[in-house]
């Protein structure tokens, strides 16, 4: 079993690489043949043409498209993603100061919506089609729905400009400083709180909805009967028999997901004015930062290839005939 799990490891990653490879191709490409040119914010009218050539020249800009390529590709291959035209700082360096916060906020997020979607999803299968279950299947059906912004300004305007009761942007407060340590933990829950909720809601529905249907399923499965008619107790039948085969189909879109948020909440790191890879990618775009572009659409190719690897190891760790069909 050992080798086998090698033999899929070795396998996704050199699938994976090859995506990556290809990833990282077509944005250079798609970056530097859309319209603009990164190096005229640096030039005045004032100045001569040899010195915007050097301009040009300093940011890489100045040889044909493929030996650009070229060069870029032999950089990348040891590590060395360029330098940010914006922050005149290595683009790793660039990424790893707002990566750290996308990783945290995702996952105190991704953690919210699978216990709250548990909770819901084991409720409404208890009285399938009753009062609760069809509430909230028109609920998330509504939340799925609503797009992400319009939740976002939502809450802001009720919980900040009405209510007063949460920041309605940034990660800290004005007097931050000031705080002990324990005030600070605080000021930065408080103000992730509106976030979290934003980003939560669609996905609390999404894996809602995955749940309470795979459960559903398995309820009305002939073991099931037979289990109820040996006089098993509903909790242990669902404990020990309808989570676990109702978990795996859920595995798959849960990975998917995390990598998505992973790789960058785009609109709620603008719409809260977070300093996460979303924010970053879109400030990026907008200035036409081609290696920063590159370095966080490689980052986030890598976090959704990672996420996806971890489900499909999970599953096949649930599942050992998921293991042997993927090394066929």
């Amino acid at each position: 079993m050992k080798n086998r799990t090698a033999k899929l490891l070795i396998k996704r990653i050199i699938s994976s690489l090859i995506i990556l490879f290809l990833i990282i191709t077509f944005i250079f490409f798609l970056v530097r043949l859309s319209p603009g040119d990164p190096s005229q914010k640096f030039i005045s009218p004032s100045l001569s043409p040899q010195l915007a050539e050097k301009v040009r020249a300093s940011l890489n800009l100045d040889k044909p498209l493929h030996l650009q390529y070229i060069g870029f590709l032999t950089s990348a291959i040891q590590g060395d993603l360029g330098v940010s035209y914006n922050f005149r700082r290595d683009v790793i360096s660039v990424i790893m100061d707002y990566l750290p916060f996308t990783l945290l906020f995702t996952t105190m997020s991704f953690i919210l919506q699978m216990i709250i979607s548990f909770g819901l999803a084991i409720k409404s299968v208890k009285k399938i089609n009753g009062f609760f279950d069809r509430t909230l299947s028109k609920l998330t059906l509504f939340l799925y729905a609503t797009p992400v912004f319009v939740t976002g300004v939502f809450l802001v305007f009720i919980f900040s400009e009405l209510l007063n009761l949460f920041p309605s942007s940034g990660l800290k407060s004005y007097d931050f400083q000031d705080y002990n340590f324990l005030d600070k933990i605080l000021d930065y829950l408080k103000h992730l709180v509106l976030p979290i909720i934003t980003l939560s809601l669609a996905e609390i529905a999404i894996f809602y909805r995955y749940l309470r249907d795979n459960f559903e399923d398995v309820f009305n499965k002939l073991f099931v009967l037979n289990l109820r008619a040996n006089g098993i107790s509903e909790r242990d039948i669902l404990l020990r028999h309808v989570i676990p085969n109702a978990i795996n189909p859920l595995i798959t879109i849960a990975g998917i997901e995390l990598g998505i948020m992973l790789g960058g909440t785009l609109i709620i790191e603008v719409v809260f004015g977070l300093p996460g890879m979303g924010r970053l990618t879109i400030d990026s775009i907008l200035t036409r930062d081609y290696p920063l572009v590159i370095g966080c659409s490689l980052a986030a190719g890598t976090l959704i290839i990672l996420a996806n690897l971890i489900a499909d190891i999970l599953k096949a760790a649930l599942d050992k005939r998921l293991l042997e069909g993927s090394l066929r």
